[in-house]
């Protein structure tokens, strides 16, 4: 076990290294997303890192990460946001806002929770602070990675959900999952269809929401859930195209189809 452990810590090293992958996404302006995120957002980000890169691949997706805001910090004393995350090397951590800079990130924000909560989600993932990342999920990683193979869609959702699901690891998708469920907050539930037992209502259906193991959650999911309204920074801090300067015009050459 010790051996295995050994083997995994090296692949979590490996895994974050930096990636050679191009990056093709613009980076976050850091100091209009201090300014709107709030505690229980969860914020998306493009990572540059060697396992980013494996995330991104076997879940088609621009998201390698996900962390969960805890506090909003002060912008007027240089105070930072902070996020809970599952880093491969350290396990689930505390960090802030500088952890993600240069980074490209969006945020998801859940809609209609109460501060009560919001403040639920918060502490289910500060209880779990200090606990392991899924280094059995590192390893899955490390096989698809190194050259990434093409592997059918089908299977690739399977690869990120083969870590050991033991309580006191995790891996990030999993924990910001993990925490939403725990209030019964739906990200991408099973949905199956019943008759209702209603004599008024004679053929009406009901949808039954069905959780999912957290275990099958990916960043992407926050994304396409439509239970999680997507936030961004710019448009939320006033955005106006009109005062963008904007460098000499290319003259735009149109094709004279008079002739055919």
């Amino acid at each position: 076990m010790g051996v295995l452990l050994a083997i995994g810590r090296i692949l979590a090293g490996y895994l974050t290294g930096p990636s050679r992958a191009p990056y093709a996404n613009a980076p976050t302006d850091e100091f209009a997303l201090a300014r709107t995120i709030r505690p229980g957002d969860i914020l998306l980000v493009d990572g540059k890192q060697r396992i980013s890169t494996a995330i991104k691949y076997l879940t088609q997706s621009t998201w390698s990460h996900a962390a969960l805001c805890i506090d909003t910090g002060d912008t007027l004393r240089s105070v930072e946001p902070r996020f809970v995350e599952a880093d491969a090397v350290e396990g689930v951590r505390v960090v802030t806002l500088a952890e993600f800079a240069g980074l490209h990130t969006r945020i998801c924000r859940p809609v209609g929770l109460e501060e009560g909560d919001i403040r639920a989600v918060i502490d289910f993932a500060l209880a779990h602070v200090g606990d392991a990342y899924d280094l059995a999920n590192v390893v899955d990683l490390a096989r698809y990675l190194c050259p990434t193979p093409p592997v059918p869609t089908g299977w690739r959702r399977r690869m990120l959900a083969l870590g050991s699901g033991e309580p006191t690891k995790a891996i990030c998708s999993t924990l910001v999952a993990q925490a939403f469920q725990s209030i019964r907050y739906p990200i991408l539930p099973k949905i199956t269809r019943e008759l209702m037992d209603d004599p008024d209502c004679q053929g009406c259906v009901r949808d039954i929401l069905h959780i999912r193991h957290h275990s099958l959650f990916t960043p992407r999911d926050f994304d396409v859930s439509p239970y999680f309204r997507i936030v961004k920074p710019t448009l939320e801090q006033g955005f106006n195209h009109r005062e963008l300067s904007w460098g000499e015009v290319m003259p735009v050459h149109r094709h004279d189809h008079s002739n055919g």
